[in-house]
Order: structure tokens, then C-alpha cells, then sequence
């Protein structure tokens, strides 16, 4: 099978997030797509809004109506509290999947930071990298495996979270972060914890 792996803090997941999963697997294409949210990226300081839970939550909502898609615990589920690494899911799936032929899902700016990543190597001989673009178009890269996707989309977790921007939500999950005061409203905890945030945290916003 072809199992694209679509990581991220998910915090939320929205109508981008799916539209990209969507055309990762006509572009390739995927039997599954596996959506991963992490405890925690390494590439960001500040912790999620949402428990880990509730973000699970809100991805089995998202795809409900999506027959190839798919929640992995496997990163919030690792032992210990520290942030996961790509290449340490790559691992997983392959000793768990080893006939499965694996697929990257990420972000141009991902892309082209990926000789940061932890095992930049390994990564590049186990998955093929399905890529979205958030300016140009991306570029290939040598010793890497690259299949570059056409769609674009206006939404951002960031939006949603620092500006209100719901209407990047799938009605579900808009329901469900209402009742739990996730993202909106002066009584959410987002405004809590932007009351007492640090200026210049780190945050990439996907």
C-alpha cells in the first residue's frame, strides 16, 4: 500500500489540512492517509493549546467522511515526554508496515529546512516527500525523492487560534472547540494563555 504520513500539532486541523491530504493521495496516489499529531514539535517552543485528546478529537471529526484517512496515536503514544522525530516514525511505520511503500507529507518551508531535521539521511533513503507549496514552487533536491503538489489554501492554525478565524473549520470541529473553549472568545484558553505569553515565542503556525 501507499501510506502518506501527514505530521503535525494539528492544533487545530482544518479545512487545509484536509484539502492538502486530499490532493497528496490523487497526486501520488495514496491508498491512506495518516494523520500524526505530534506531543510537541522540535521546532517550536511554545506548547499546544489543545490537549492531546482534544486534538485527536478534532482530527477523527475532520476526517470522518474520508474513507482513506486515517488518526495515528503513534507519536503522542511514545514513551516519555519529549518532542518526537520524523525519522523515529518513519522507523515505526517501517518495522510495523514493512511492505508498505511510505509517503511525506509536508510544507515547502519544511522542505527546504530539511537538512535541519534529525536524520536527514535516513529520511531521504525511507520516504518519498509529498510537498505543498507556501510561496514558489518546490524545488528539488539531491538524494531526496519529490513529488511536488499544486494546491494552495488560505487557512492556518495560527489564524485560527491568534485571530479567530473559525470559518477555517469543518462545522464539527467548530462545534467541538466551542464547548471546549479551544481558540475563541475571551473565555478560551488561547486568550489565557496569550494574557500571559512571552513576545517573541517561537511559532510556526501550522
Amino acid at each position: 500500500m501507499n501510506i502518506g504520513l501527514f505530521g503535525g500539532t494539528f492544533d487545530p486541523i482544518h479545512l487545509g489540512h484536509v484539502t492538502i491530504a486530499t490532493a497528496a493521495r490523487e497526486a501520488v496516489p495514496l491508498d491512506e492517509v495518516h494523520f500524526i499529531p505530534c506531543r510537541r514539535s522540535p521546532a517550536k517552543a511554545k506548547a499546544t493549546v489543545a490537549g492531546m485528546d482534544e486534538r485527536c478529537a478534532m482530527i477523527e471529526l475532520a476526517i470522518a467522511k474520508l474513507p482513506w484517512a486515517r488518526l495515528s496515536r503513534i507519536e503522542l503514544d511514545r514513551p516519555g515526554h519529549q518532542p518526537g522525530y520524523s525519522w523515529q516514525t518513519v522507523a515505526a511505520y517501517r518495522n510495523a508496515r514493512p511492505g508498505d511503500h511510505l509517503f511525506w507529507i509536508l510544507g515547502e518551508d519544511q522542505w527546504n529546512a530539511i537538512d535541519t531535521w534529525a536524520r536527514p539521511d535516513y529520511l531521504a533513503r525511507a520516504v518519498t516527500f509529498v510537498v505543498f507549496p507556501r510561496q514558489g514552487r518546490p524545488l528539488p533536491r539531491p538524494g531526496f525523492r519529490l513529488i511536488p503538489l499544486e494546491v494552495r489554501h488560505p487557512a492556518s492554525a495560527t489564524a485560527v487560534r491568534e485571530q479567530g478565524r473559525v470559518e477555517f473549520l469543518d462545522p464539527k470541529v467548530k462545534a467541538y472547540a466551542e464547548r471546549h473553549r479551544l481558540y475563541v472568545g475571551q473565555g478560551s484558553r488561547e486568550a489565557a494563555a496569550g494574557a500571559g505569553a512571552v513576545d517573541g515565542a517561537l511559532e510556526a503556525g501550522t
